[in-house]
């Protein structure tokens, strides 16, 4: 069974399969993140959802690449979650699937393409504390206590 995070689901609300990617991105620096403004400001693994079409690496590379400007590569996945979540800028309640990934952030290739996006580097432990997902923030602390990362 696929474990949940965050509000439990309301009754009464039609909640619709959002599935979507995201990435853990280790580098010199820290871990790469990215700080969106809308609708509200919160810190985020850099990901998003899977277009129409669109495999779940084609979609993690495209959405890595909008929301940080960085190409990525040696791509790993980790595992699966689910949250309950009401997303505003689609006017849409959704049972949003998040596959978490690994990969190495190998180039900046420009600023995030995606309005509203900048880039954050942080340590893991700080990470943590500002991902606004409590699922992403569990997917980093299993991450950084298996390869002892501060």
């Amino acid at each position: 069974m696929t474990p949940r995070f965050g509000d439990t689901p309301r009754p009464g609300i039609a909640y619709r399969p959002r599935p979507g990617v995201y990435a853990i991105l280790p580098g010199d620096s820290g871990l790469l993140l990215t700080h969106q403004e809308e609708p509200s400001p919160e810190i985020q693994l850099p990901g998003g959802g899977i277009d129409p079409g669109e495999s779940p690496l084609q979609a993690l590379h495209r959405e890595v690449r909008e929301e940080t400007g960085w190409r990525i590569a040696d791509v790993r996945r980790l595992g699966v979650y689910r949250r309950f979540a009401y997303m505003p800028e689609y006017d849409l309640w959704a049972e949003k699937i998040c596959t978490i990934f690994v990969a190495t952030p190998v180039r900046a290739l420009s600023a995030p393409t995606e309005a509203g996006h900048s880039v954050i580097w942080a340590s893991a432990q700080q990470a943590i504390g500002l991902l606004a997902s409590p699922g992403d923030s569990a997917f980093v602390a299993r991450y950084a206590a298996a390869r002892r990362l501060p």
